[in-house]
């Protein structure tokens, strides 16, 4: 296995979902007392979510509170409940080309633009025989980092 020549940097968001944004808000903002930031509505994407902040400026992490706009439809974003978790890395391309080298199977999509703005790419959370590394039942967000980010992770 040749050098890994990029970083995981720290968590971008964990994403939970369920029946109702309401009992997840009851959670996270009332009881924990996250802040909403955002939302983001995608039918293609059957989701209803909020988007809550824990910490600040480079360490922010996203909670995305997602619901299912419909669900009886696919994708099921509240099962499992943790839906997903997002990780920062320093460069989402080098990432995916050498993780693609090495076996690791990606979810289809590619590379785009997530609901925060920034490129995003999944790792399928299941291996096959022909990429057999996955994320071992667990959907895996990257999220390529803005420079901010990467800068004060590297004065850690």
């Amino acid at each position: 296995m040749s050098t890994r020549p990029f970083k995981i940097l720290g968590i971008q968001q964990i994403a939970v979902g369920g029946p109702s944004k309401e009992r997840l808000r009851k959670l996270w903002v009332d009881m924990f007392g996250l802040t909403i930031t955002g939302n983001f509505v995608s039918e293609k994407e059957n989701v209803d979510e909020d988007i809550a902040a824990l910490g600040s400026g480079p360490f922010k992490v996203e909670v995305d509170l997602m619901q299912p706009l419909d669900a009886a439809k696919k994708p099921a974003v509240h099962e499992p409940p943790l839906n997903h978790i997002g990780l920062w890395v320093d460069d989402l391309p080098v990432a995916v080309e050498w993780l693609t080298a090495q076996g690791v199977r990606f979810a289809p999509g590619g590379i785009r633009k997530g609901a925060a703005g920034y490129d995003i790419t999944f790792l399928h959370p299941k291996a096959n025989e022909q990429f057999p590394i996955a994320g071992e039942g667990v959907l895996i967000e990257l999220v390529q980092a803005p420079q901010d980010v990467i800068e004060a992770f590297g004065k850690l």
